[in-house]
């Protein structure tokens, strides 16, 4: 059969214009499948399966009527009319480009077969027979089970039809399946498609069934009828979906899941930096409860981490329980510390959610002075995008934090709701009895921290192939930097008020010989990581003195104290010696400037000694400051003492622990006296309660001679 085809050839054909120049032109339009002509006059001729289909009909009877008159030779035995292949479907020519890889494997296995069919035909007498022979061993699956695999099972006149599509030729792209030749046409109507693209596309994330049921509910109400199947629409979706997957996202998630999802990406080479060169900081809600220093209630505290770009190691940190700016400045203190040289460039992140996070009351980092904190070092801090989560590095080094961390301690509350432990879930028992209710402090979790930072460290680099994150670190640490040039970093916090006993911050006293005579506010700057002293600047922002924790001492340390509880106590009466003295130091001084003025009703004390004379007079000696334990420290006060067994305390047996029972404890002092300070104030308090007017009546009162003995020693109790 001819397959190609000239201009002069198709002019007139039906489906065709009447003139060449015309055919041309819609050859060119339709992008017909064409070759150079060879023969005399040139230009080009056209393959029959890019000719419209009336055209290729029309060709295809000429050139089957031309073949009829052509009687087969005698040895050739032809088959009955009625066993002849059953009319051809309608097929659209689909070329080898455009086809899928399965398509093309299934048209070249089907080629094979044809071929091996007519081989087998070729050496037999009968037809019929070897068509028999041939479909009955090709459906077991032993003679050709590679072309089995693909084709499957067939039959004699599937194998007449596929030989009728080749058309006498060898073109195996006749074969390609006709599967899906509709799948550029409209599945569904211009109204359908409307109506379902807008369901699909709605920011409230519409399922595909759902859409589909409210659609024929909409057009069923309008007395519209739907025929086209749940498939049919399930498969537009989908196809939707695969093709215009950047609208599908954006109409549905928004802007930034296009960009997350969706848009090209730009990948940054960290290899190309230096340990120190660049510090990604972010802040991370830890995903376990520690305990509020200034609460003393369970929260969950903000890590705000510095990652340095290069190694992939944790430079420095800070937690925070209380909202504070400074929380950053006081972790990148913290960083240069352990760098021992400043970065070039800090990475901050300035997104919304940062701030909402963990400082609800600023609208930008570029109003919050961290510029000039520091520009002051020569770091020159740069804000992330907002809503730009793949520039922020740190986030992947916070997953593996949570990974390897905090899903191992005890207060674990899971990163999200789904991902809460079992204890916590509703009605889990077993589980809630199972777990250890154990909340750290915060020393305890920077303790923890820095222990599971060893294994960080010994994790590989991902930036450098062959060493670990801790080597790679240890090579670009600098030589060091001065500690007194990042106190402007450490943290800021509230207004202090000095008292007797120094400032009082985070339930402990903290004391220095410069704050002695102040009742001044001051300011107070400190980092949770050394809580052993805090450095207090004046409101002016002249520093003060850096103040040192104080320890509460022994009450009785002379009894049952340690000889560390009498040293405490004996620096704690050198201290309060030493003061005195200043004061009367300072006292003598202002006196001798000179004399106040006097009134008349004054000079009649004329006669009496001056100030400083009469101190120099009365030779008053002041307590120097002790540098050893005295003997009178370590020996009883009385001479009555010597013997433990008369001091009313050791007469006592040691009082067991009640608990909130106030009862059994006021029987037991009945039964062994009231002693101790706090004795007195239990029983003061204690009586004036309901529980003591309860139990009156059944109380025997104690005898006149044990009050009295123990109203003596509550008089003879001294407060150091």
């Amino acid at each position: 059969m001819k397959e190609w085809y000239s201009v002069k050839e198709l002019a007139g054909a039906p489906g065709m214009p009447g003139t060449k120049r015309a055919i041309q032109i819609k050859a060119k339009k339709c992008l017909w499948q064409s070759r150079p002509r060879t023969d005399k006059g040139g230009g080009r001729e056209y393959h029959i399966s890019s000719l419209p289909e009336e055209t290729r009909l029309y060709l295809t009877s000429q050139s089957t009527t031309s073949l009829a008159s052509i009687t087969p030779p005698s040895h050739i035995t032809t088959l009955p009319e009625q066993a002849l292949a059953p009319t051809l479907p309608e097929r659209v020519p689909v070329l080898p480009a455009a086809t899928t890889e399965k398509a093309r494997r299934i048209a070249l296995a089907r080629m094979d077969l044809l071929r091996i069919w007519q081989e087998y035909r070729s050496t037999h007498d009968r037809a019929t027979n070897a068509d028999t022979e041939f479909i009955s061993g090709y459906n077991t699956g032993n003679l050709y089970p590679a072309i089995h695999a693909i084709l499957g099972e067939a039959s004699i006149q599937t194998l007449y039809r596929w030989k009728a599509f080749l058309e006498g030729t060898e073109d195996w792209a006749c074969l390609i399946p006709q599967y899906h030749r509709n799948s550029d046409r409209p599945r569904l109507s211009s109204s359908e498609e409307r109506v379902f693209l807008g369901m699909l596309l709605h920011p409230n994330k519409i399922k595909i069934g759902s859409a589909i049921r409210l659609l024929k509910y909409y057009f069923h109400e309008r007395g519209i009828t739907v025929n086209k199947s749940h498939m049919t629409f399930r498969r537009f979706a989908e196809d939707y979906k695969s093709k215009f997957y950047d609208r599908w996202v954006f109409m549905r998630e928004g802007q930034k899941a296009l960009t997350d999802k969706v848009n090209f990406y730009i990948k940054r080479d960290a290899s190309l930096l230096e340990v120190g060169q660049a510090l990604v900081a972010d802040g991370h809600r830890l995903n376990f409860q520690v305990i509020n220093p200034f609460t003393g209630k369970p929260c969950r505290a903000v890590l705000v981490g510095y990652l340095d770009w290069k190694s992939w190691d944790l430079v420095g940190y800070e937690v925070m329980v209380e909202e504070s700016t400074q929380c950053i400045a006081s972790a990148f203190r913290n960083s240069i510390l352990r760098l021992k040289k400043y970065p070039e460039v800090i990475y901050l992140d300035n997104g919304k959610a940062f701030r909402a996070k963990f400082f609800t009351s600023i609208d930008t980092f570029n109003e919050a002075g961290i510029y000039g904190l520091f520009a002051r070092l020569g770091t020159i801090p740069i804000f992330a995008k907002p809503y730009n989560a793949r520039a922020k590095v740190i986030e992947r080094w916070f997953q593996e934090f949570t990974n390897t961390f905090e899903r191992l301690l005890p207060s674990y509350t899971g990163s999200s709701i789904e991902d809460k432990p079992a204890h916590l879930l509703r009605n889990e028992k077993f589980h809630k009895a199972l777990h250890k209710q154990y909340i750290p402090t915060i020393e305890e979790t920077i303790e923890l921290i820095d222990m599971w930072h060893d294994f960080l460290r010994s994790q590989p680099c991902p930036h450098v192939k062959g060493k670990t994150i801790g080597e790679v670190f240890d090579e670009g640490v600098g030589s060091g930097v001065d500690p007194h040039e990042l106190d402007d970093l450490m943290l800021s916090t509230k207004i202090a008020n000095i008292r007797q006993r120094g400032i009082r911050f985070l339930g402990a006293d903290y004391y220095d010989d410069a704050l002695y005579g102040l009742r001044e506010q001051v300011i107070i700057r400190y980092s949770l990581f050394d809580l052993a002293s805090i450095k207090v600047y004046a409101l002016s922002g002249e520093l003060l003195c850096e103040a040192k924790r104080v320890e509460d001492v022994h009450p009785i340390a002379r009894v049952s104290g340690t000889k560390l509880d009498m040293e405490a106590l004996q620096k704690a009466r050198s201290l309060q010696a030493n003061l005195q003295k200043r004061t009367i130091k300072g006292i003598k001084e202002l006196a001798r400037i000179g004399k106040s003025i006097e009134m008349d009703w004054q000079q009649v004390i004329k006669a009496a000694p001056s100030l400083p004379e009469k101190l120099e007079a009365e030779n008053i000696e002041l307590p120097g400051i002790e540098e050893h334990i005295p003997e009178e420290a370590c020996s009883p006060v009385n001479p009555q003492d010597e013997n433990p067994a008369t001091a009313p305390e050791s007469d006592r047996p040691e009082r067991p622990f009640f608990g909130l029972d106030a009862i059994k404890r006021y029987e037991w002092h009945l039964a062994n006296g009231f002693v101790s300070p706090s004795d007195f104030v239990f029983k003061e308090e204690f009586e004036n309660s309901n529980d003591f007017r309860m139990i009156k009546p059944f109380l025997k009162i104690q005898t006149t001679e044990t009050t009295k003995t123990t109203e003596t020693i509550k008089e003879d109790g001294i407060n150091v």
